[in-house]
């Protein structure tokens, strides 16, 4: 949590060795038996070559709020993971940025989506959708994935997780964040946070409501009570690594007890524009 409103490589099992490779695609020998007996019996077939499916596509969903200067690396980072396969949507959803953030994030290949309205669950929702995809990736504009978070999402979908997200960790080393950054690891809704990114497949997404745009604080924690209910939630054991400047900006500590303050008053279902308040007069930012 850091606004009122903002933000290996894919492990195959089989490699791509040549046609009488051990590490052939089995659908592949398949096919070259297949077309070694029809040649047999018809020498002008012309077998066609093994092509693999192309990966599924993800919608990469990035709220936005005066990010110009950090979303053309974002995007430019999130790209290059992608790699030549693709299968990647880029969506910006800014909420009328007074700097040139959509200027910028449409030079670094996003697709930009301008709302005039701020709150953060609201961008959500509308970049869910304006997206092609059906798996989405809600990911804050300070926050970089790790290299293989596009294989690792699928893979976890694939296997039965109907959402879920990564472990977090600081882009500084003070002890106090790595400790905070270490209980993520656990599958407790009270340690979900924003920060560690969140995928879930749209069916799921759509089944569970999508965010709440009455909440200006705590929507990325709130919804994933509601997604449990629709498929399994998965943690991954890869890190999401966040930028730890509110901190440094605030005092580790202070911050740290604002935010708990904050949750406690979540609880206690305080009204919304009361913690809104609170988070304004609190942090600096």
């Amino acid at each position: 949590m850091k606004s009122a409103y903002q933000g290996a490589k894919p492990v195959s099992s089989l490699g791509e060795a040549g046609v009488g490779g051990a590490n052939r695609k089995p659908c592949c020998i398949l096919e070259r038996l297949a077309s070694l007996l029809c040649l047999q019996f018809n020498p002008q077939f012309n077998p066609t070559p093994c092509t693999r499916m192309p990966p599924e596509l993800v919608s990469i969903i990035i709220p936005t709020y005066k990010e110009a200067a950090g979303i053309g690396a974002l995007l430019r980072y999130l790209s290059a993971s992608a790699g030549p396969a693709g299968g990647v949507e880029l969506l910006v959803v800014d909420a009328n940025s007074p700097d040139a953030t959509a200027e910028v994030a449409r030079q670094a290949g996003g697709r930009v989506l301008v709302l005039n309205q701020k709150g953060r669950a609201a961008q959500l929702n509308a970049g869910a959708a304006a997206a092609q995809g059906h798996i989405l990736y809600f990911l804050h504009a300070d926050t970089y994935p790790p290299a293989n978070f596009l294989p690792a999402i699928r893979q976890a979908l694939a296997t039965g997780a109907g959402s879920g997200c990564f472990r977090l960790r600081f882009d500084h080393p003070h002890w106090f964040l790595r400790a905070n950054a270490w209980f993520t690891r656990f599958d407790v809704d009270a340690f979900r946070f924003g920060d560690q990114s969140l995928f879930t497949r749209r069916e799921v997404f759509l089944q569970a409501g999508g965010f709440r745009e009455e909440l200006l604080l705590l929507e990325d924690q709130e919804i994933v009570t509601r997604l449990r209910r629709h498929g399994a939630f998965r943690v991954l054991p890869q890190t999401v690594v966040t930028s730890a400047r509110k901190y440094l900006e605030n005092g580790v500590f202070r911050l740290q007890s604002i935010f708990a303050f904050l949750c406690l008053l979540y609880r206690l279902r305080v009204p919304q524009p009361w913690l809104v308040r609170v988070y304004n007069r609190l942090i600096r930012w």
